[in-house]
């Protein structure tokens, strides 16, 4: 069973700058890295969206709010995911977490593969 821990959340002033990690357990190296991962994210009182994707051929897909500003990346030795996020808004606030998608012959996310973690708290404020 595929275990995901997310952290390096916190709290950010506008403008800001903060780099979320996501650690995969109880999966192959190899396997990890056959997988397209996203980072998801839940604002208060609104649905869960996908905001970054990046395929097993390190391919990627932005969620057009975050275009420009973020960057996701992938260690597959280290079964790790990772976002940059900079110049972070206050609309950015959101609890983050991460997932392995299942992708379409297309190359398009759909669904997710495994149970959520905790995610990771993101609070961008002054």
């Amino acid at each position: 069973q595929v275990q995901l821990v997310e952290s390096g959340g916190g709290l950010v002033q506008p403008g800001g700058s903060l780099r979320l990690s996501c650690i995969a357990s109880g999966v192959s190296g190899s396997i990890f890295g056959a997988n397209a991962m996203g980072w998801y994210r839940q604002a208060p009182g609104k649905e869960r969206e996908l905001v970054a994707g990046i395929r097993s051929d390190g391919s990627t897909n932005y969620a057009l709010a975050v275009r420009g500003r973020f960057t996701i990346s992938r260690d597959n030795a280290k079964n790790t995911l990772y976002l940059q996020m900079n110049s972070l808004k206050p609309e950015d606030t959101a609890v983050y977490y991460c997932n392995r998608v299942r992708v379409t012959a297309w190359g398009i996310f759909t669904n997710v593969l495994d149970a959520w973690g905790q995610g990771t708290l993101v609070t961008v404020s002054s």
